[in-house]
């Protein structure tokens, strides 16, 4: 089984015979183990994020397909539904959350989209057992716990961390950041202001 998020370009994942659900950046789809599928891309410039969580990635010819316990999931990204945790007073727009799979107890693994806001600041606080993360769409500066260098990150930047680790993003003026996280256990997102 695998998961994949479209980061630039147009995705389409399905049974060879299912019509055509062409997904934009920052859809998000899976595709359970020994299940027939085709995966295509529109245009020369596409881009997704794939992830499984055991190996080895093998492809085998359709006569071997089975069907197993679970279901392939396609979500357009206009059908993503975010969550605000921490609204802000005045109208000003906050970091929002997207539960994608998995469990958000302590010592579950799962995923979610994280949007931080044009112009505005998100700390993000995952398990510290371990955080990975991929931009998506959008463009921010991170800044980890214990350390002054900002590193520049635009759509494909991946970043990890293990231990007790706060990752500052902040969203560039010109559009929202939005990551695919991986985390065990629950993760938290706070707005910060620009004076913090």
């Amino acid at each position: 089984t695998y998961r994949g998020v479209v980061i630039r370009g147009v995705v389409h994942n399905d049974h060879p015979d299912a019509p055509e659900m062409w997904m934009p950046a920052g859809s998000f789809w899976t595709q359970p183990k020994g299940q027939v599928h085709i995966t295509a891309a529109r245009g020369n410039d596409t881009m997704a994020y794939i992830e499984i969580d055991e190996g080895p990635y093998l492809v085998h010819p359709v006569n071997e397909a089975f069907e197993g316990e679970e279901f392939p999931i396609n979500v357009h990204e206009s059908n993503v539904v975010w969550v605000h945790p921490f609204p802000v007073r005045g109208g000003a727009d906050s970091p929002a959350l997207a539960y994608l799979w998995g469990d958000r107890t302590e010592g579950a693994v799962n995923g979610t989209l994280v949007r931080i806001p044009a112009g505005t600041i998100g700390l993000i606080d995952g398990h510290p057992e371990s955080l990975q993360a991929v931009v998506i769409e959008g463009h921010a500066s991170l800044t980890f716990s214990g350390e002054e260098e900002a590193h520049d990150l635009e759509p494909g930047s991946y970043f990890r961390s293990t231990g007790d680790v706060w990752h500052r993003v902040t969203a560039t003026e010109e559009g929202d950041c939005v990551l695919y996280v991986r985390t065990r256990g629950p993760i938290s997102v706070f707005p910060l202001r620009r004076s913090e």
